[in-house]
């Protein structure tokens, strides 16, 4: 899927992602202040996360709860220098359980990421549109 929207209309949004979901493991990209955490809180809030959904840029990694009780993991590795440091705080573990895992700036642990995944990538169109490519 690839298309333009609306940054109000990202709730709507969501709710298509949330239904073309298949792997667990969902990569955001996009430059600094493209949307990548809004999306993911609308789309947190449409798999039913009961939880405040906030950047874990300091923290690294988010644990959020769903209604049913599953966990959704949001990572944020702008600040790792190496992937090595992903082994750290045990990402493995996280990429493996078989929960979603939405991870931005992804590209800084790539060895650690499984062949199976999402991509959604966000580009600059002007202030309140974005174009979204969904693989």
């Amino acid at each position: 899927m690839i298309r333009e929207f609306k940054l109000n209309d990202v709730d709507a949004l969501a709710k298509e992602l949330s239904t073309l979901i298949s792997h667990s493991i969902i990569l955001f990209d996009g430059s600094m202040g493209m949307g990548k955490t809004t999306l993911i809180k609308a789309l947190c809030k449409q798999l039913n996360v009961i939880d405040t959904v906030s950047s874990p840029t300091f923290s690294l990694i988010n644990e959020y709860k769903t209604k049913d009780g599953k966990s959704i993991y949001h990572f944020d590795c702008y600040r790792l220098e190496t992937p090595e440091e992903a082994y750290d705080f045990g990402a493995e573990e996280y990429l493996d359980s078989g929960s979603i895992c939405l991870i931005e700036w992804a590209e800084k642990i790539q060895p650690l990421l499984p062949q199976e995944l999402h991509r959604v990538k966000l580009e600059y169109i002007d202030q309140n549109t974005r174009k979204i490519e969904f693989s």
